[in-house]
């Protein structure tokens, strides 16, 4: 280790190159673990990095059947790797390839067009169901795949998927929202399991929570009988949101900084809070839904 750090410092420039080659390596880590986070991708990294380790020992300690069945699956874990993990490649790829502030004015718009089309649907008294897809991929939690739109989110189109009618089989489910698209309509997802959900909910808000509760996805859910609006976030909902109110929400949630602080909010509050998480929050606190978990609803 000595000889490593002596050959820098004799090297002129090369102290430089290092340190920049530890910087890359640790961005690249960094990236993939925020990539994974939330998501069942977790324990497949994990499992995935026993195997590499026990590779490593039984060539070292010199184990000839384990080292020669393990060689043959490392030939070939490029190819699983790419394979299991390419939604988060993918998503990975498609983030390094966008400008801050060109997403930023992106997510600004699409979360103008929701909430008017939010502002119409509960005008007309017409029950919708929209999910933000953020870090977390919702493929493995969809219970039943939709009509695949690729689709412009626009309050028009939001407004016709959510129309009830017999010729219209996409309004029964949610729209799926994801890289600033309507990406799929009519999907089926997970209903909430919180044991302390309000018992009044119907079938519609237990799904906007339940996909909150295992990802970190955002749902915006209208009420058909009250023509009410609400943000569903971390298993957590902000309930009757006038339009100002849901613009600063949804902004408050996708903001980087407000997430940070956030995360560290939560993680304080872990240590003193019981593990079950309280399901509704108090309206006066929904605008600041982007900064602090809000307390539990009463009832």
């Amino acid at each position: 280790m000595s000889e490593f750090f002596q050959s820098l410092l004799d090297d002129s420039g090369g102290w430089v190159f290092a340190l920049l080659d530890l910087i890359v390596v640790y961005y690249i880590v960094y990236v993939a673990l925020l990539l994974i986070r939330g998501t069942r991708t977790v324990p497949m990294a994990l499992g995935l990095l026993v195997v590499i380790i026990l590779y490593v020992v039984s060539q070292q300690m010199g184990l000839a059947t384990t080292y020669m069945l393990l060689d043959q699956f490392m030939s070939v874990v490029v190819i699983f790797i790419l394979i299991i993990f390419q939604d988060d490649i993918r998503r990975a790829l498609v983030r390094v390839g966008k400008f801050a502030w060109f997403a930023k004015a992106q997510e600004t718009a699409v979360v103008e067009e929701v909430i008017r089309a939010a502002s119409m649907l509960a005008g007309k008294r017409i029950g919708a169901l929209i999910v933000f897809e953020r870090e977390a991929s919702l493929n493995e939690f969809i219970l039943q795949a939709g009509t695949r739109l690729e689709a412009s989110v626009t309050r028009e189109l939001l407004y016709a998927i959510f129309i009830p009618a017999l010729e219209n089989p996409l309004h029964d489910g949610a729209a799926i929202i994801k890289n600033f698209q309507i990406r799929q309509a009519g999907v089926f997802v997970p209903l909430s399991a919180n044991p302390r959900i309000d018992k009044t909910l119907g079938t519609r808000h237990r799904a906007a929570l339940g996909i909150t509760e295992q990802t970190d996805a955002v749902s915006v859910v209208v009420s058909e009988e009250r023509g009410a609006v609400s943000v569903c976030f971390e298993g957590h909902m902000s309930k009757d949101l006038d339009p100002a109110q849901l613009r600063k929400t949804l902004l408050g949630l996708f903001s980087q900084e407000k997430a940070r602080a956030r995360r560290d909010a939560a993680k304080e509050r872990e240590t003193k809070a019981p593990k079950t998480p309280p399901v509704g929050i108090d309206k006066n606190e929904a605008g600041n839904a982007g900064a602090d978990r809000p307390p539990p609803a009463e009832g």
